[in-house]
């Protein structure tokens, strides 16, 4: 996808982007630079964020946590190997 920027620089974002990132007027952003080119990303409130993680069955303990941190960062370290 392609867009134009116009004399005063500015740009239209085309609407399959604001569809996918669910933008709409008014929306902020943040631009951030990478090797391949510039990477843009809508700053969500986090009231968007509400309900976007799914609740688990259970409570989790924190011994349950940390011994899942535990297993992660095992099996991460034996596959760098």
């Amino acid at each position: 996808m392609e867009a134009t920027l116009s004399s005063k620089g500015q740009a239209t974002i085309p609407k399959a982007v604001r569809e996918r990132l669910q933008i709409k007027p008014g929306d902020r952003f943040k631009f951030f630079f990478h090797p391949d080119g510039v990477i843009i990303l809508p700053r969500i409130p986090a009231k968007r964020l509400k309900g976007s993680v799914p609740k688990l069955p259970r409570s989790v303990s924190l011994k349950e946590i940390d011994r899942a941190i535990e297993a992660g960062a095992t099996e991460r370290f034996r596959r760098k190997r």
